[in-house]
């Protein structure tokens, strides 16, 4: 990879720029909607074999930008790659999703976990890989889970869509639980760092679940944890830190303000208008197309995108979708989708 940071338009829109047609890139832009990602991952046996293999992931990674030519690359691979590395089993149950052994239901089981770093290499020769393809006005973003979001998943062992156990967990035994957090810090902290030593241009953090908090446990569980990671991180490289605290609602204005993240990604039920007069003047964004608007496709796609565009165009703005691509979205609609937001 080659390329100065001036000659990359994600980057210098993360710096605070605005230019005339916004980068582009989407969540999940590597995966199931491509023919060639299902064709790879059924060759190599499954999800987590594609993500331990540095040459399939980075050929995962690369695939989606030499259909679409976007701005951006995400590292192919996992949130819950933190919890491995913590010390919990990972697999994933086919039709059900990832599992993680032991569930983490007291004190004495998150005391108990022996972490192992080097399960993280393989990721760090991924990015290598890419690092060494990419074109050089494509900016590489690394990513992680937020502390809260991976902290559901050790506590249940699974996904849920409500996040009782670990909510639960926070009322009933917090110590236990702010335990368990500042070991996922300190993990992620190494991991991105890790990345970006290896090559990652720029970083997200995505807390898909927190929109599950009331305020107060939003601030401790979400807000802290992610101040902290942003400290330690900015204390060891300087790259930029995209904020992405799903579902949050009303509560991104306290994120903005609160955490130090150089940008913010919003979901889809955010109001443009409302976070233009609530978020920091100058603060980049990124988002916010529905993705089943990039299903629907036609007249309501091309609606929706002219919205975005519209709604964003006196701010620094990164053009996304409000959540991960879906696996049923036509690649046709894709096309559509660049043509429209570089017209």
């Amino acid at each position: 990879m080659t390329g100065s940071p001036d000659s990359k338009p994600l980057l210098r829109v993360l710096a605070g720029e605005k230019p005339a047609v916004p980068p582009l890139w989407l969540m999940r832009q590597a995966g199931r909607y491509l023919p060639e990602y299902r064709a790879l991952r059924a060759d190599k046996g499954g999800f987590l074999d594609l993500v331990n293999d540095p040459a399939a992931a980075t050929e995962v990674t690369l695939q989606p930008l030499r259909r679409f030519a976007f701005d951006g690359a995400i590292l192919f691979s996992d949130i819950l790659m933190v919890p491995n590395a913590l010390g919990q089993k990972l697999w994933f149950e086919t039709g059900e999703g990832p599992r993680l052994a032991p569930e983490l239901r007291t004190r004495a089981a998150i005391d108990a976990l022996v972490p192992d770093a080097a399960i993280l290499d393989p990721v760090y020769a991924t990015v290598r890989g890419v690092a060494a393809a990419l074109p050089p006005s494509t900016t590489f973003l690394g990513f992680a889970g937020s502390p809260w979001t991976v902290a559901t998943y050790m506590i249940a062992g699974r996904g849920s869509r409500e996040q009782a156990e670990a909510r639960r967990m926070a009322y009933g035994d917090p110590g236990a639980v702010q335990e368990l957090i500042d070991r996922i810090v300190a993990m992620t902290v190494d991991y991105l760092a890790g990345q970006v030593a290896a090559g990652v241009e720029a970083v997200q953090l995505f807390d898909s679940w927190s929109g599950s908090l009331a305020p107060a446990e939003f601030e401790r569980w979400v807000i802290a944890p992610t101040v902290a990671i942003v400290e330690r991180l900015r204390a060891r490289v300087h790259v930029p830190i995209i904020g992405f605290p799903k579902g949050a609602g009303g509560k991104l204005a306290a994120y903005a303000r609160e955490t130090g993240v150089d940008a913010i990604g919003l979901d889809e039920t955010v109001d443009p208008a409302w976070a233009n007069t609530q978020l920091p003047a100058g603060l980049p964004v990124q988002g916010n197309l529905d993705p089943l608007l990039l299903i629907a496709g036609g007249a309501a796609l091309d609606a929706g995108v002219d919205r975005v565009l519209a709604a964003f165009a006196d701010r620094p703005h990164v053009f996304n979708l409000g959540h991960g691509i879906q696996q049923d979205t036509p690649i046709a609609h894709v096309e559509r989708l660049v043509a429209r937001v570089r017209a």
